[in-house]
């Protein structure tokens, strides 16, 4: 890692003063090589308002805070995610400053080295690790000559790609659109500026130049976009909570598997039921639920549903944007809570996927519900990370859903924890009832069950709903 510009550094042992005052004023490169391609700068075309276009990217940060690891790891995030959306990353940079600055981010002295690394790696965009205002967009914009977006647009980008279900996609869509609406813009020589004297003031028939005109077009089009996809999501709403009622009403446990995206919630859901759910390297892989029934060893049946993984800074607007799949968790008897192991920060990642449960939970007035930690991919792991987290971590299993250590204490866990839940009835259910001990066995732990001259005696731990369904055969 260098320095792209360190003029005037002293070259004797730095105090500690003096590397705090080199680290804010350096823009530090990871460098990724370089490549003479040639790209939009050599087009001849100006910037403007388009659809996302990711090909060769610089990352840039601002590094206010913690250690230069964590930085470090921020950025090679957000490389994942700039190359799970498609993209080549061709370098990676960062400042330290107080906070970012409120006209270009990265300061103005810094962003001509920018376009200097941006003009070497043959990058067409450029990658903010932060979200930007539209100020801020548009003055980078300008200066580099190519494409700035941030990281929720990024994430927006990735989510609109990977959305399968129709409903899926419109809420990413509608997300989109919410997010781009106050960016929309164009200028250049494309488009001429807005008319002097009064057209700053909007000064009436004549005096608008076509970019204004462009603008206001194209945010009529995002509102009237915007509405027919509040349409559309509000309409599915209905079907959504149908679901829900008759799943509150199920005595079938609800286990979500949620936790950080990539953390391997996808595997372990394979590990407990033997589905053959998508399981690839790569962030957001899951975006639309998927749910599979399996049975547990004491042969209770469940319900696992795995869930749209978390990240920092998950953008606000995917919040609402994927609601059915966050119903997915709050709705949940348990929630697993997959954390990488192999992470280097593995407790960021819990105080993220933490912070968004604790958001969705206030927005809906309800309590989040209880859960277990899972630490997975434990064969990948750091000893000295697994130490720490052994240390700092209350009531943790610790497995690797890939060569299937822990899962059968992970198993025995959840069949504890369900039990605790349950309700302890004792049961006499007439010989011609038979489909009631069928359902006893199935939703239930069955304690002791004895033959008597007119029925048969059982004694059983059951999910609330069917004690209370059962309790004309109760016999306590």
């Amino acid at each position: 890692m260098t320095d792209v510009t360190d003029a005037g550094s002293n070259h004797g042992d730095p105090t500690v003063g003096e590397m705090d005052l080199a680290q804010r004023s350096s823009l530090r490169r990871l460098s990724r090589g370089t490549h003479d391609h040639t790209t939009e700068q050599s087009d001849g075309y100006d910037v403007e308002y388009r659809k996302l276009r990711l090909e060769r990217v610089v990352l840039i940060g601002v590094w206010t805070e913690g250690t230069v690891d964590q930085i470090e790891a921020r950025l090679d995030e957000l490389a994942a995610l700039a190359e799970t959306a498609g993209s080549e990353v061709v370098d990676m940079l960062y400042q330290r400053r107080d906070k970012p600055d409120a006209g270009t981010y990265i300061g103005s002295g810094k962003v001509e080295e920018l376009r200097q690394v941006v003009v070497e790696t043959g990058a067409d965009t450029v990658v903010a690790d932060g979200e930007l205002s539209p100020g801020q967009m548009i003055a980078l914009e300008k200066a580099l000559d190519v494409k700035v977006i941030d990281r929720t647009m990024l994430i927006l980008d990735i989510f609109a790609q990977h959305a399968k279900s129709r409903e899926g996609k419109a809420q990413v869509q509608l997300a989109q659109l919410e997010y781009l609406i106050t960016r929309v813009r164009g200028w250049g020589g494309a488009l001429s500026r807005q008319a002097g004297g009064r057209a700053g003031s909007n000064g009436g028939v004549g005096l608008r130049g076509p970019g204004e005109t462009k603008i206001e077009a194209d945010r009529r089009r995002i509102r009237t976009d915007m509405a027919r996809l509040r349409r559309e999501i509000a309409g599915m709403k209905k079907a959504r909570e149908t679901k829900r009622r008759r799943r509150d009403a199920s005595a079938v446990a609800q286990v979500a598997i949620a936790g950080y995206t990539n953390a391997g919630k996808s595997s372990l859901l394979n590990a407990l039921t033997g589905a053959g759910v998508l399981v690839e390297d790569a962030l957001f892989a899951t975006l639309d639920p998927t749910t599979r029934r399996a049975s547990l060893k004491d042969g209770r049946t469940v319900v696992f549903s795995d869930t749209v993984g978390f990240i920092r800074f998950l953008p606000t607007q995917l919040v609402e944007a994927f609601r059915s799949t966050l119903e997915e968790v709050m709705a949940a008897d348990v929630v697993l809570h997959v954390v990488d192991g192999s992470d280097p920060f593995p407790m960021e990642q819990i105080a993220a996927v933490n912070s968004v449960i604790g958001d969705i939970a206030a927005e809906t007035g309800e309590d989040a519900p209880p859960e277990i930690l899972v630490v997975n991919k434990v064969d990948a792991a750091d000893p000295l990370v697994l130490a720490e987290l052994r240390s700092r971590l209350d009531d943790v299993v610790f497995v690797s859903a890939a060569t299937g250590e822990g899962i059968a204490e992970l198993e025995s866990r959840l069949e504890l924890f369900l039990n605790s839940l349950d309700t302890r009835v004792r049961l006499h259910i007439p010989f011609d009832r038979g489909d009631v001990v069928a359902r006893v066995h199935e939703y239930g732990t069955v304690l002791s069950e004895e033959y008597t001259a007119d029925g048969t005696d059982i004694d059983v731990r059951l999910p609330p709903v069917t004690a209370r369904e059962l309790a004309e055969f109760r016999a306590d």
